[in-house]
This record gives structure tokens, C-alpha cells and sequence, in this order.
């Protein structure tokens, strides 16, 4: 068995609304394998995984798949299961899986749902490793696989402090873009309305700032002329200049470097020339500039700042063991960081501790080293500094700050000038005010962690990422922009710019993804076909854009899903055999159920536009979560005439003139021959065009007039609609220019060119390669019935 083939499907997909992977697996020889006929292999596999036994599977209970297993099953769904299992035991809640029969001997489709790519594929891969030992009689490492498995969500997955920022956001129904794997860069919104977060750096965090948070140097002086209590320091270049500054402030002091952070190079409570010394040492691999300051004795605390507010406070611990009587100091450390809390780096809301030099050298000044035997309920200080980044812990005193400590940190961020900060004081006790005892400001800190407000190890955790998320969209702001996805089989690309216009006449920054490509406010900045997620994206991550408008195609939204998570507006212009033979499509309904995944996943206070004269796009109407706006040029049409009648709202031909229906109540907007989309009423299928746009202007509160003048002021010309319906004098001939690939647009092309009056009608025509015999033969016969002569 292998896996041939992987794709990640990160949006809304026809398989699912969560991210997705899609495996195709050759089961080569044991593809007719059922297990029954291996009772073993079904009795190894819930040793292994004994969390198998409650899988549901398509019994709906507990112990389902068990049954399926015992029963007979083929290994495709063995693994279906295996793989989310291995997910599921890895920590990530994925419950959608399902199996297809492949396109070939022995091939099977698998889609699961997944937590993050990488860990998921690296989880299925070893999945079918299980099935080959497991049927082989052997017994697989699960140890490794836990152990790279650890390696990989390390190294792809963002940290704890994005994960609860990104949380948080979902929670408040903005939506998440990754910007890049192996980062924890993130956008949070869409377009305009947009914020990037990187860790507890936002888009709001200035620069400059940061810069002088990171020179401990200018932040300290920045605190001292505010007022703000700090710790008396000189910047020194050499171990005589630290020395000397050590005489000059009096011992212990402090030596770090200038620019650092995490505690990196910190050393503290020195008081010999040679801890000095080491110490500069230390610093000056971090920074050529180090600073020696005053040693303040107390408990160490951050507070952290979120738009000029105080919102948690934690008391920070030295990474430290207690001894048992049995174990040394380095067994000991070697059991502290196998618990399931501490992970390498920030993966997790502990650090592990690390038995670097620092730490060789804090046991040394307690006259200890690693292979001390520390007795029961002994405590060992391994570091100084009480970063968690280097083992330590904290707990929770957020109650506890006094009103002055609170407004001091508070003042402290906005001297350095940061949006979120994290306050490092070191005072007697943070109930009462710091210049009622020996306390300072030591540190200020950009991008401060926030594991320690989440996660403490005594007290409560404090949901300090719904305020960083609070500060960066205040109540009521979603970070969203509408969002128009326009599917169908014929119409999209013209009923796409048609919407476009409309908005540009509000002076909105539009963007505009199409068939021709991506345009941003009017100007074309890719070419090519651009309808599937990865233009949406590019739209979706632009800044300036106030608006998207998205051709939503059958093939993007297969192989790719949408980009975005729902919309505002959805418009399905029509449905008409097209693609047949293609990603599966066999008939119609396949079309229909592809199609309704846009229709699905408009926002529900949004709108469903339908071309209420095609029997297909109404068959998506129970698939509708959104209110459904109708739109026909036949007054007279039945469901029409119901949709009106209870209320609903549609866009209607009366009498010549469109009309927009609100129930009883009827508003004349223009007459179809004022729009010149429609060639004086002449292009029935360009008048749909423009009622699917309009109805979309108006179901999103676009004012009438606004949608008037819109219409009658968009011309089928290459400016406004290159490539559709552009009619041209050449000498004493009209050539239309328009596009089609299926027969129903043939049809509709044909009937208007006929329309226009003519002594002789010459059609240059192509169909797509990829289209299907029976397709393409349609087209001819089409043709056939208007032509006079056809130029394949």
C-alpha cells in the first residue's frame, strides 16, 4: 500500500466546510482484502489503538466501526479511520472522514479532515505503515511516530499565543487567513477591514517602538525621564568597563545584553569579579553593547498591557525542581520536561528546561551541580531569570495588582509607546504600591508572551486573546468586507463586472476576479483564468479592498474549495449540461451539488440569488440558509408568482420595465431597452445578466437609483465587458464577439445575432478539447440550426 497523491483543501469544499485532505491510496494486492477474513489483524489493530472502539462509522454509535470490522470491510476505510484516530490521539478534533472507490485498479479517494497539513499527512502515511505491519504480524513504533509527530507540529503550527489570538477571533466570527506555513504570521479579516498578527504583534505595533523596547539602553532612559522607576544601569563595551560599573552602582548587580530578549544572556545577582565577568561574557554573544545595573531584590512579575489597559498579571517563577530522595538534579529535569504541558521552544504552555551553561552555572553558586541527589521536598533553583521561555513558570495575581502598579505599567507602555507590552516589576509584593518598597520597571517588552496568562501554573488563566482581539476589532466589528461569489454555467464573467461597475460608482475600492483575471479598482494586475481560491485569496488579502466580487467555477471549487468562508451575496445566473466527464461530473445533479456549495455558505443574514427560470438552480433553494431573492424575466412564472405572494423578494420584467418585488409592495426602476447590456431587450440571456447583478445591488441595500444608473451606464464593450457581446462594424459587415462553451451558450448567442437582422449569418466557432463527444456534437447541431456557415 501507498499513498499516491496528497492535496490539502484549506476552505469550504464539496466534501466538507473544514479543511480537508484527499488522499488517493493504491492498495495494490490487498485491495480485495476484507477484514473478516483476518480476524487478527482486527484483534492487533484495537490493541494498538484501542480508542478505535468508539468510532461510530455509519452505525451512529459507539463501537460501529468495530462491527464494520468484524463484518468485513476493505482496507480503504480501515485507514479512513486510522488516520483520523492518529489525529484525534495527537491532539487535534477531526471527525469527518470519508472513502471513495478511485479511478482505477486498486485506487481509493480518501478525504479526511485535518488540523494541520504537515502532522496530517505524516499521520496517514503512517497509518498505512500500521496496515503493512500490523497484516505482516508486526507490532509498529508508536513511540517514533509520537516523536516526529511532536517534531512536526513544532515546526509547522503556529505557537500557543497566535493559536489563542486566532481562537478567539474565530469565536467572534472573524475570519483567519495563515499567511504562511511555518509561520505565525496571520490576517484576521478581509481586505480593508483587515489586522495581521504575528505572535502579540499586530498591525497596530509601530515600529519604532519595538525598536526601542529591544535597546534596553533608550528604554531605560525613556522610563527614567518619564518618571517610571528603573533600575540604576551603564552600557559598558569590555569586561573592565563592567567591572567598573558594577564598583561604581554597587554589587549584586545585573549584566544583560542591550538588545535581547527571553532572557537570553540575563544574568543576575552577581557579586565576584568572576561572575561578572562570565557574565559580560554571556551578554556580549547577544550583543556587543551590555548593560550592568542594579540588582533589584524581589518578586518578579509581568503585567501585560492591551490598548493602554491592564489586563493580566502573573508572578514568574525561576525554572526549578523539587527533589523526591531518589532522583538527581538531571533525572529530575528529565522528568519535569516529560510532562504534556512542556514542549521545545513556545510549542506548548511550558517550556522545557534546558541544562545549558547558565544553568551549570546557577547550581555552582549553590555549591551543587546535575548529579546532585537533592533530598524529599527539596527546592533547586536552576536559573536566575524567570522567563517561561527558559522553564520557568508562573502564577496567576491579576487580582491582586494595586491601582498604582496597575496605572505605572500601564503609563510604562505608553512611554515606550507599544499597543500590547509586557511590564517586567520586580517588587516585595504587587498588592501594594512599588514606592512603598525597594521596586522597578526592569524591562518593557514588545511581542510579549501571553502562555503565561493562559496557562499558569497556580490560579486561573486569564482570556488575555479576547482583549488583544477586542483592541484590534472593537464591539461590532467582524473585520469583514462583502463578499459577491458568482457560480453558474453561463453569465458569471459578465454579471461579475456588471456588479463591479456598480460599486465603482460608489467610489469602493473593488475586487474582481473573472475568467479574464484579477482586477483591483478597475486594473488588471493578473491575466489568465483567476475563479478559483487562490484569486479569491489575493483579492481577500488585499488591503485596500472595501469589496470582492468572485466568478466562483465548478473547477476551483472542486479541486480547491472556496477562498473564503462565507459570503454575503451568492448569485447562481443558471445551471445547463456543461463539463460532463470532468472531476467526476456525470450529470446535472452532480453540477447542482457542486454549485450549491457557494449557495451554502453565504452569511445568513446575506442572500441567495437565483435564476428563478431554470429548473435546476431551484433545486438548490432547500440548500439555502440565507433569505432567496428571485429574479425572471416572465412575470407569470409559478414559483415566482408563490416567492412574491409570502413575502419574498425578487426582481421582475413588468410591462417592459424592471421591477423589484418586496413582497406586495412593486418599484419601478427603468425600462430594458434604457440598459445597453441588453441591446434594447434584444439579448434575452444579457437582460438575466443584469437582473442577477441588480438583484445582488439591491439585496445588499445598494439604493435603486444607484443600481439605475449603473445599469444604464455599463455598454457591452471591451471596456466595460471585453469578450462578451461586443458588436463591431467591420466594412460593410457586424461581427459579435462573445464567448461560449457549452451548448445553451451557443444557443443564446445565436438567437440574439439572429435577432439583428442579417443576409448571411457565418459563425467562427470553437468548443473546448476537454468537453465530451456527445457535448461538442450538441454544439454542432446548434449551430447547425442558425448558421449559414460555420468556421470550426
Amino acid at each position: 500500500m501507498r499513498i499516491k497523491k496528497a492535496i490539502a483543501i484549506n476552505g469550504p469544499n464539496i466534501y466538507s466546510y473544514h479543511p480537508i485532505i484527499k488522499l488517493t491510496v493504491d492498495l495494490q494486492e490487498k485491495a480485495e482484502l476484507s477484514t473478516d477474513k483476518r480476524p487478527d489483524f482486527c484483534r492487533d489493530l484495537l490493541a494498538l489503538l484501542p480508542s478505535l472502539r468508539g468510532h461510530y462509522c455509519t452505525r451512529g454509535y459507539p463501537g460501529g466501526f468495530v462491527e464494520r470490522l468484524r463484518e468485513g470491510t476493505y482496507l480503504g476505510h480501515v485507514l479512513e479511520h486510522i488516520a483520523l484516530e492518529l489525529q484525534h490521539l495527537a491532539g487535534y478534533e477531526v471527525v469527518y472522514g470519508k472513502t471513495f472507490p478511485g479511478t482505477g485498479p486498486g485506487l481509493v479517494e480518501i478525504v479526511l479532515e485535518y488540523g494541520c497539513f504537515q502532522p496530517a499527512l505524516f499521520l496517514a502515511r503512517e497509518g498505512v505503515k500500521i496496515v503493512d505491519r500490523l497484516l505482516a504480524g508486526e507490532t509498529p513504533d508508536m513511540e517514533r511516530v509520537w516523536g516526529r509527530v511532536e517534531l512536526l507540529r513544532q515546526h509547522y503550527e503556529p505557537g500557543p499565543s497566535t493559536v489563542a489570538i486566532i481562537n478567539e477571533a474565530r469565536a467572534r466570527g472573524i475570519p483567519v487567513l495563515r499567511k504562511l506555513d511555518k509561520s505565525s504570521l496571520v490576517q484576521l479579516g478581509y481586505g480593508a477591514r483587515q489586522k495581521r498578527i504575528q505572535a502579540t504583534l499586530t498591525s497596530d505595533t509601530s515600529c519604532l517602538a519595538v525598536d526601542l523596547a529591544a535597546d534596553k539602553c533608550l528604554a531605560k532612559q525613556s522610563l527614567d525621564r518619564a518618571g517610571i522607576p528603573a533600575p540604576w544601569g551603564l552600557a559598558v563595551y569590555s569586561v573592565s568597563q563592567a567591572l567598573a560599573a558594577a564598583h561604581r552602582l554597587g554589587r549584586p548587580v545585573v549584566v544583560k545584553p542591550c538588545r535581547g530578549n527571553q532572557g537570553k544572556g540575563v544574568s543576575l545577582n552577581l557579586n565576584s569579579d568572576q561572575e561578572i565577568e562570565s557574565a559580560f561574557h554571556l551578554a556580549s554573544r547577544y550583543s556587543t553593547r551590555v548593560m550592568v545595573e542594579e540588582y533589584i531584590n524581589g518578586r518578579h512579575y509581568r503585567l501585560l498591557v492591551v490598548g493602554g489597559r491592564l489586563v493580566a498579571a502573573a508572578r514568574r517563577l525561576p525554572a526549578q525542581i523539587t527533589g523526591d530522595g531518589v532522583h538527581t538534579v538531571q533525572e529530575l529535569v528529565e522528568i519535569t520536561n516529560r510532562h504534556h504541558q512542556r514542549g521545545i521552544g513556545h510549542a506548548r504552555p511550558l517550556s522545557r528546561i534546558k541544562l545549558d551553561q547558565l544553568v551549570h552555572h546557577t547550581l555552582s553558586r549553590q555549591q551543587k551541580d546535575i548529579h546532585y541527589l537533592p533530598a524529599e521536598g527539596e527546592i533547586v533553583i536552576l536559573r536566575e531569570n524567570a522567563n517561561l521561555s527558559t522553564g520557568g513558570t508562573a502564577w496567576e495575581v491579576t487580582f491582586k495588582v494595586h491601582p498604582y502598579n496597575a496605572a505605572l505599567a500601564e503609563r510604562a507602555a505608553r512611554v515606550i509607546g507599544l499597543d500590547i507590552a509586557g511590564i517586567d516589576l520586580v517588587a516585595p509584593d504587587i498588592g501594594q504600591p512599588v514606592t512603598q518598597g525597594k521596586g522597578a520597571v526592569i524591562e518593557v517588552n514588545a511581542a510579549p508572551g501571553i502562555r503565561m496568562h493562559l496557562y499558569p501554573s497556580r490560579g486561573k488563566g486569564q482570556n488575555v486573546a479576547r482583549d488583544i482581539v477586542e483592541s484590534l476589532f472593537p464591539e461590532g466589528d467582524n473585520g469583514r468586507i462583502p463578499i459577491i461569489s458568482v457560480t453558474g454555467t453561463n453569465g458569471k464573467t459578465t454579471t461579475a463586472h456588471l456588479l463591479a461597475h456598480l460599486w465603482q460608482r460608489l467610489g469602493k475600492q473593488t475586487g474582481l476576479a473573472t475568467t479574464e483575471g484579477v482586477f483591483m479598482g478597475g486594473l488588471q494586475v493578473y491575466q489568465g483564468d483567476a475563479t478559483g481560491p487562490l484569486s479569491a485569496r489575493m483579492i481577500l488579502e488585499d488591503p485596500t479592498v472595501e469589496i470582492a466580487i468572485l466568478e466562483t467555477a465548478r473547477g476551483g471549487a472542486i479541486r480547491g474549495g472556496l477562498g473564503y468562508d462565507r459570503s454575503e451575496v451568492a448569485v447562481v445566473t443558471n445551471i445547463s449540461p456543461d463539463h460532463f466527464g470532468q472531476d467526476g461530473i456525470k450529470t446535472i445533479d452532480d453540477l447542482v451539488f457542486i454549485k450549491s456549495l457557494i449557495v451554502e455558505t453565504v452569511n445568513p443574514y446575506g442572500a441567495v440569488v437565483l435564476n428563478a427560470e431554470d429548473s435546476n438552480v431551484l433545486k438548490m433553494i432547500p440548500r439555502c440558509r440565507a433569505p432567496v431573492v428571485l429574479f425572471s424575466r416572465c412575470e407569470d412564472n409559478l414559483m415566482l408568482k408563490r416567492h412574491i405572494s409570502s413575502g419574498g423578494r425578487a426582481l421582475i420584467v413588468r410591462e417592459g420595465a424592471i421591477c423589484w418585488a418586496e413582497g406586495a409592495d412593486v418599484q419601478f426602476l427603468l425600462p430594458v431597452e434604457d440598459i445597453p447590456l441588453t441591446f434594447g431587450g434584444l439579448a434575452g440571456h444579457h437582460l438575466q445578466n443584469a437582473m442577477a447583478a441588480a438583484s445582488a445591488a439591491l439585496a445588499l441595500s445598494i439604493s435603486p437609483e444607484t443600481v439605475i444608473e449603473g445599469l444604464k451606464s455599463f455598454y457591452p464593450s471591451r471596456e466595460h465587458n471585453p469578450g462578451r457581446g461586443n458588436l463591431f462594424q467591420v466594412g460593410g459587415s457586424r461581427v459579435l464577439l462573445d464567448y461560449g462553451h457549452n451548448p445553451a451558450a451557443l444557443e443564446a448567442t445565436l438567437r440574439f445575432a439572429s435577432s439583428l437582422g442579417y443576409r448571411k449569418l457565418i459563425g467562427v466557432v470553437g468548443v473546448p478539447g476537454d468537453r465530451s463527444s456527445g457535448l461538442i456534437r450538441q454544439c454542432g447541431k446548434v449551430c447547425g440550426r442558425y448558421l449559414d456557415q460555420i468556421i470550426v
